[in-house]
This record gives structure tokens, sequence and C-alpha cells, in this order.
């Protein structure tokens, strides 16, 4: 594959690791995903054994196309700091990573994925405040939000007045999806429009919101995932916003909301 031809603008199905590494040192300017939590690999009895116990028609209870989401923790996070270093090794001097991810409960103690993070320059966590949620542990509030780690380069800024909005971010979750995890198209909006980055990269792309949303603010976007399914899932969305912007929608959400209220 050649850089820039074979990547920007494109949606690459592969392993994100294997991917990243024929892409350019500093060619990104930011990087926008949210990997697999691990999930199915918990204390609990939710989907571990896939059959979903209290979680039985939870849309992740077969993992995801193509990867069942259930590694040993200490491989999982072992191949998590891999991503993480070659992005932090593909973003420009003045780049950053949004890496969303989910802190949970295992075995009674709080895993906050500090041994995922640590040592990396994490400048900033992000508070998503996800509406709704469901809760069968008595032994804990019920969660209602995850963490997206702001990790960037020294030269790193945000966009004029960004830095206006707070830290704690509350956006619905998509629901409207058939993708198992999908982003909502308002999260990803906020931080695009947060930054000057003109090409963005999410190696998770899953369903192409990350992609999507870059081409309705008139950005580049690369895209990685290992499901073929979820390639041709994104590359379809892809040429209905070509059409039907979700973004444009989204504004014009927003403006009759504000002009409402």
């Amino acid at each position: 594959m050649d850089y820039p031809r074979d990547f920007i603008n494109k949606i690459i199905c592969g392993n994100s690791v294997d991917v990243m590494k024929k892409i350019p040192s500093e060619s990104i300017d930011l990087i926008v995903t949210s990997p697999p939590y691990n999930l199915k690999n918990s204390t609990g009895n939710g989907m571990k054994d896939g059959r979903g116990g209290k979680w039985k028609n939870a849309s992740l209870v077969n993992g995801y196309s193509n990867y069942n989401d259930n590694m040993p923790h200490s491989q999982y996070v072992k191949w998590q700091r891999e991503c993480l270093n070659e992005m932090l090794r593909l973003i420009k001097e003045d780049g950053a990573i949004f890496y969303n991810h989910k802190w949970r409960v295992q075995g009674g103690l709080l895993q906050d994925r500090q041994d995922i993070v640590k040592g990396l320059p994490v400048r900033q966590i992000i508070i998503w405040r996800r509406k709704g949620g469901i809760n069968f542990n008595p032994g804990y509030f019920l969660p209602t939000y995850e963490v997206i780690y702001l990790i960037a380069k020294p030269k790193f800024i945000l966009a004029h007045k960004a830095n206006a909005s707070g830290d704690v971010w509350e956006f619905k979750q998509e629901m409207k999806n058939t993708h198992p995890a999908p982003f909502p198209v308002a999260l990803i909006d906020r931080i695009i429009k947060s930054t000057n980055a003109e090409i963005i990269l999410d190696p998770f792309m899953g369903s192409g919101t990350t992609a999507v949303t870059a081409i309705g603010n008139n950005r580049s976007f690369i895209g990685i995932d290992i499901s073929p399914e979820y390639c041709k899932m994104a590359e379809k969305r892809i040429k209905r916003n070509e059409k039907h912007s979700e973004v444009f929608q989204l504004n014009e959400q927003m403006t009759m909301f504000e002009t409402i209220k």
C-alpha cells in the first residue's frame, strides 16, 4: 500500500496495528477512536460465557463481527498499549488522540484503565455522560458515563473558542445503528470541531461514524477495521452521506433546538 494514495478517504479492512505500521510517522493530525472494551472477559455473570445471563439481549453478547471481545486481561492491555504507541507515532507534534474507553468493576474493584494509558501523555480526561443504562449489581451505583482520554503531543491546541466547552459532555447513545457499539455523531462532531485537524484516523472504525463526521466537517479521514462486514457497512454509510449528510442533519436539529429555546 502506498501512502497517501491508498489511505486518505479510504476504509481499510485489516488488523489496526498492522495497517498503522504502513503509515509514515507524524502524518496524522487527529485520532478519534474507541476500541473493543473486552467486555466478555468479565468477572460478573454478564456476557462472559456467551449465554448472556441478565444481558441475554445485549448487542455484544456474541462479541463483534470477526472478534469475540474476550482476551485475557494482560493480553488485552498489551494489545491496547501497542495500538496507542502506534497512534502516538503517527500524530504530528501538534496532534492528539481522543481515546474513548469504559471503566468497570472487576472482582469488586474499579478497573480504571490506568494499566493501558500509564506513561502516555494524557493531558485531560473528558467524561462522556450517556443517558440511560441498567444495573443489576447492588454493590455499586448505576454507571452512566464513559471516559475519553485526551492524549496530546506538546504543541496541540484546541480550535478557536473550543476551550470554552467543559470537560463533561452529555450525548445520547446511538440507537439506530446496526453496529453493536456505535459512536454518536454528535460526540465525534464535538471532537472534530474542537480541533484544526485536516487528516483524521480511526483505527477501530466500526460503522464509519468518524468518517462521515469528518466528511461533514470538510476534513479527510482514514478508517481501519478488521471486520469485512463493518467495512462494507461504513462504505455504504459514506455513500449515503454524500446525498444526506448526518452532520448537516445534526446541525439543522441543533439550530431548531436553539430557536425553540
